[in-house]
């Protein structure tokens, strides 16, 4: 069945490609999407980044256009503009809305509506429960559709609903009790109980709904079929699969106790730190909070760290890297930090350039904990299974592959603790998603960052 459906959406998206007329004259898809965590993003990487918005791109690129993105602060809005015409598509987490005018793509994604509230509430074991507590919610989403249904047959129920504000907000509400119950999608609340390990899903709401995009009502039908056709495709060929993984496959990593101890430490410990780690974004260009999150899994910011094999500091330095580098003292923090940072920026460097971020990223992470050496055994590793070894999805299933006798014995670099280091890059990147949230960038050019007891800045030299 789905052989064929992807054959008749091939067939429909030829047949109507003569269609597309608009799109070949302004050479140009107009989105409208809303900011959040799972849709538009700030990345280290890349920039403006996000699950949905890189998706809804490769369909533009499928159309041979350019993509122009609106962005507006709810779903009331999102769907005037599409009604409107402003905006051929919608790309933002969305369910089929009842409006036959409104199309809808294939789904890509599944997702459930949860009631979260604080982990020192009593739990929530059933709807009744709700009464004469207020529940919020973002004005126009599905999960407030969800709700005024509720009410229809609970009119004890209370909803405010908030025009103006993200999902991540209200959980970020919930999680200092300024709210006792918010409704938001099981794939936010993935994500906001790394940032916020106070909440609870207290009550998940209904079965699993589609994910789509949505279309405006003037829409050409080839726009639909082509989008499908991609859809299916991506889907096909594992693509789909490694977006999400981009997105979402580190976040179920940690527990909430390591969530809950490495927010306490942000608050202790980082502090003290902080501006040597914008000293080494300075020297490197690497956000200050990758490097500090690449840091708390070296060593849990312990400067004096040391290990059975023999690395030591705040980044876990090697003796032979340590005096690369030009470091005489291991457990100074700030000569640590810088050439941690500079470690992992000649790691970034010397792999092929044909690999792009954010994969390149994770692989030098990978490097860092391994050694270049032991990645590219697993990259050829890779090679002989037919897998591609530019992408972080697949190297992270071949790098345990090292430890195995029959993989190992055949190789110069030795045996390899590969799925440490797996583990390890995909801490990092909850870790730095959390600082991320929680931390502010630093733009090197606006100031200068002061270390504590007038400590001169550090160059790394060379021996």
């Amino acid at each position: 069945m789905r052989l064929l459906l992807l054959i008749l959406a091939f067939f429909l998206g030829a047949c109507d490609q003569g269609k597309l007329t608009s799109f070949e004259k302004k050479r140009e898809l107009v989105i409208v999407t809303k900011a959040a965590s799972h849709t538009v993003a700030e990345d280290e990487t890349s920039g403006t980044a996000g699950f949905d918005r890189d998706l809804v791109q490769m369909l533009a690129r499928e159309l041979g256009v350019e993509s122009r993105f609106l962005t507006v602060a709810n779903e009331t809005e999102l769907l005037q503009r599409l009604r409107s015409g402003e905006a051929a598509v919608a790309a933002a987490w969305l369910s089929p809305v009842t409006d036959p005018e409104i199309k809808a793509s294939s789904p890509y994604f599944e997702s459930r509506d949860v009631l979260v509230t604080h982990e020192a509430t009593l739990p929530l074991n059933q709807l009744a429960q709700l009464a004469q507590r207020p529940v919020h919610v973002i004005a126009g989403s599905r999960q407030e559709a969800v709700l005024r249904q509720m009410a229809e047959k609970n009119p004890r129920l209370k909803i405010v609903a908030h025009k103006n504000r993200a999902e991540i907000d209200l959980l970020e509400r919930v999680a200092t009790r300024r709210y006792e119950v918010a409704m938001v999608s099981d794939a936010e609340f993935d994500i906001g109980v790394n940032l916020y390990p106070e909440l609870q899903n207290a009550l998940e709401i209904g079965p699993s709904k589609p994910i789509v995009w949505l279309f405006s009502p003037n829409a050409d039908p080839g726009l639909i079929a082509r989008a499908n056709a991609l859809l299916y495709r991506l889907e096909a060929s594992g693509e789909l699969a490694r977006l999400k993984d981009r997105y979402f496959g580190h976040i179920n990593r940690l527990s909430q106790l390591d969530t809950t101890r490495f927010i306490e430490r942000m608050h202790e410990l980082l502090p003290k730190y902080r501006p040597m780690f914008q000293n080494a974004q300075t020297a490197t260009g690497i956000d200050w909070r990758l490097l500090a999150a690449l840091a708390y899994q070296e060593s849990q910011w312990n400067p004096l760290a040391t290990s059975p094999t023999g690395v030591r500091g705040m980044m876990m330095l090697t003796e032979d890297t340590a005096d690369e580098l030009g470091v005489d003292n291991r457990l100074d923090p700030a000569q640590s930090i810088l050439a941690g940072a500079q470690y992992l920026s000649d790691l970034r460097s010397a792999l092929p350039p044909e690999i792009a971020e954010p994969d390149r990223l994770w692989l030098a992470l990978a490097a860092y904990n391994l050694g270049l050496g032991h990645l590219k055994a697993a990259r050829h590793i890779a090679g002989t299974l037919n897998a591609d070894p530019d992408s972080w999805y697949v190297m992270k299933k071949i790098l345990p592959l090292l430890a195995q006798p029959r993989y190992y014995q055949r190789l110069k670099s030795g045996k390899g603790r590969g799925g440490e280091a797996v583990i390890m890059v995909e801490n990092i990147r909850v870790y730095a998603d959390i600082l991320n949230r929680r931390e502010r960038p630093f733009r090197p050019l606006d100031i200068a960052p002061r270390l504590p007891d007038g400590q001169p800045r550090l160059s790394v030299t060379r021996r």
